[in-house]
């Protein structure tokens, strides 16, 4: 039989002109692999799928790397990660689910729509990179790194004042409030370990680009632990800045390296944003930064 007289068995309500597109647009697989000639001939027993339209990526996000197992996106500043109680649609989880859920096979009679899964977040507030697993068992192997401290999570951000050392570690407890606010955990008081390493990359008359690599994964684990210090990340209003030149926190992912589920290491790079140098260099003493105060250490 051929290939479009089966799809018209299949598909009763389809015109020829309907199926010709799915041919043409690469809906259609025959066992699989994507056939695009309705004159192909099908056996009876060969298994015919018609996919759902391709989804185009969406427009906020960049793609860095995708395969059958991972999605590595590059997330703008002011976009969440997950919905939240007062946001549930505009999150880059939802944007790539939909994107995700547009390459999917659809078979006659049982629909087969491909999932997307959280590995981790980024706060809204902070942009750069972010991986997805495409099944619940990648999600969890890439967990399972996340939790073992296995994976190279790089940031660079740009903070007011200028430390004293080029180079160091933050070491703390921090704990969250009833406003979901993370800060340094009081004497005493219960919190979970936080350590950050950081270098500084350039210093300015009032701001520092600091590159910082966290061993634990806390959440807002960077920004409680530089404000604590008397460095805020400019523009983090909620944790102290007192300068927001940029209209935005910055702080940016900038390097992501784990495991893949087929067993090899890789590891994805997102450029800082070109403004946090060029504010380093901008903003001058006339801002009246605040002391230089302790070292980062």
């Amino acid at each position: 039989m051929r290939l479009d007289e089966r799809l018209r068995e299949l598909f009763s309500g389809a015109s020829r002109r309907t199926i010709k597109h799915w041919l043409e647009g690469g809906r259609v697989r025959v066992k699989g692999a994507i056939v695009r000639r309705g004159d192909a001939g099908v056996a009876p027993g060969d298994r015919v799928e018609l996919g759902t339209p391709q989804a185009s990526f969406p427009p906020l996000l960049r793609l860095v790397f995708e395969d059958e197992q991972i999605l590595v996106v590059d997330k703008p500043p002011g976009l969440l990660t997950i919905a939240t109680e007062r946001e549930r649609d505009r999150t880059a989880y939802r944007l790539l689910a939909d994107y995700v859920g547009g390459h999917g096979v659809t078979r006659p009679g049982r629909p087969d729509v491909p999932r997307l899964f959280i590995v981790h977040r980024l706060d809204r507030e902070t942009s750069g990179l972010l991986v997805f697993a495409k099944s619940i068992a990648v999600k969890r192997r890439l967990q399972d790194q996340f939790e073992a401290r296995g994976v190279e999570r790089r940031y660079v951000a740009v903070v007011e004042g200028v430390p004293r050392e080029s180079e160091g570690t933050l070491r703390s407890h921090l704990s969250e409030n009833r406003s979901l606010r993370v800060r340094g955990a009081r004497r005493g008081a219960e919190g979970r370990e936080a350590i950050t390493r950081y270098r500084v990359l350039e210093r300015g008359v009032a701001a520092t680009l600091v590159e910082l690599s966290l061993v634990t994964g806390r959440r807002g684990q960077i920004r409680a632990q530089l404000a604590e210090l008397g460095h805020p990340i400019v523009g983090d209003r909620a944790y102290g800045a007192r300068h927001d030149p940029a209209r935005r926190v910055c702080l940016h992912a900038t390097r992501l390296g784990f495991t893949h589920p087929r067993g090899d290491t890789v590891v994805f790079e997102s450029p800082a944003p070109p403004a946090f140098a060029r504010l380093v260099r901008s903003m001058a003493s006339a801002l009246h930064p605040r002391p230089r105060g302790g070292a980062l250490q």
